[in-house]
């Protein structure tokens, strides 16, 4: 497995997590595919799992797992346990290349600002290396590629991004790409299946969806649903159901880490707030006309911990109008965590069955699933069951 953000909050969570679960430290709350009928699947054991990565950031994962600890969601048992595995990880991991508008921002790795400079054949040719030297070193027969940087900047659709001519034909005229895109392109290019669980454009693009298509690569995102967007799906289908009338979904987001403080910039939070206010329309309808905004504030003070606070207006029979309020107060990586070891187990399952293009079972995951279809949790949750009584068969 590669992590791309590989010192960042979600991915110290996975490395300690994941030698929690292999030493018997931890239960594997929150890890889908080691609940039934997932069990029963040929899954890559995590025992098997190789963990290496690229960041664009020039500390190390004991700063950032000491961070953790400080907030009360890393154990110091379990990183003092954890201790050589970690320092394994550290040394594969490598410098990855810097998104164009992040660049000046502060404790960035001088490597990955000489390497986003670079042409983009030249970005990919080095991602490429440095996965070929990953699998010859470690053994290992099949990367997972997973997006978990902070946000990038949004971009405008781009003429070159419809398709895979016109996109391959902008790379060797050496146009600058988003680096989510030029991961996303280097790792279905070379065969390699993409996880985004990033609000980042990725394999969002047509061309790059045509591309996983023609390759027969699995790939699936985009944007983790890990809290507040992962009530919405559960409650918004209840509203509907009983015909009640929404007529305002006002929600409010505070974070920390560093994630919160990308999401400071209105150009990193836009595709984010994008994300988390679709899916009410696509539950709701249309044509419900009810107001609903997101607002994100970062609060440093907050670390890792995230509080969302929803306040729901809506009507019932006779015109009567009610409200239902929620807060919701939850460790942002220690969710996501689990479910980037699932989503990875999913994509070698996917790629060892053959399978290719978007891996629409996995929509429950995701706050925007490339595949499209319902918002709802519930039917979204009912497409993954199929698929997994589908390799059962």
């Amino acid at each position: 497995m590669w992590l791309v953000g590989a010192r960042g909050a979600i991915s110290t969570c996975l490395l300690y997590g994941l030698h929690g679960l292999r030493q018997g430290l931890l239960e594997p709350v929150g890890l889908v595919t080691e609940s039934e009928p997932f069990r029963d699947l040929s899954m890559v054991p995590l025992e098997n799992l190789v963990l290496g990565g690229h960041d664009v950031c020039d500390r190390d994962v004991s700063s950032a797992a000491g961070e953790l600890v400080r907030a009360g969601i890393l154990d110091v048992d379990l990183v003092t346990s954890g201790a050589a595995e970690a320092a394994a990880y550290e040394a594969r991991l490598r410098p990855g290349p810097l998104d164009g508008p992040d660049v000046g921002v502060a404790d960035l790795d001088a490597r990955s600002s000489e390497l986003g400079a670079r042409p983009p054949r030249d970005q990919i040719a080095a991602l490429n290396g440095d996965w070929d030297a990953f699998e010859k070193d470690n053994g290992i027969e099949r990367t997972v590629v997973v997006f978990v940087a902070s946000t990038e900047a949004v971009r405008e659709p781009q003429e070159e991004w419809a398709d895979l001519a016109s996109f391959e034909a902008a790379l060797d005229r050496g146009d600058p790409q988003p680096a989510s895109v030029i991961y996303a392109y280097a790792a279905l290019s070379s065969g390699r299946p993409l996880v985004n669980f990033t609000p980042s454009l990725a394999s969002s693009v047509p061309a790059l969806r045509q591309l996983a298509e023609e390759r027969g690569v699995p790939h699936c995102g985009a944007d983790g649903k890990t809290g507040e967007t992962l009530v919405k799906t559960v409650l918004a289908p209840m509203f509907a159901a009983r015909g009640l009338k929404v007529h305002a979904w006002q929600g409010y987001n505070m974070l920390g880490n560093r994630d919160g403080e990308v999401l400071r910039d209105p150009n990193h939070a836009a595709a984010k707030i994008q994300h988390k206010d679709d899916v009410l329309r696509g539950i709701l309808g249309p044509n419900s006309n009810h107001h609903s905004k997101v607002g994100i504030d970062y609060v440093p003070s907050l670390g890792d911990w995230k509080t969302a606070m929803d306040f729901i207006h809506f009507e019932g029979f006779l015109g009567a109008c009610m409200s239902l309020q929620f807060t919701w107060a939850g460790c942002d990586s220690a969710l996501a965590a689990p479910l980037v070891l699932d989503l990875v187990r999913l994509a070698h399952l996917s790629a060892e069955r053959g399978e290719g293009g978007v891996m629409d079972h996995t929509a429950c995951f995701f706050k925007a699933p490339l595949a499209g279809g319902s918002h709802d949790f519930h039917e979204q949750h009912a497409r993954l069951l199929a698929y997994v009584a589908s390799c059962q068969r």
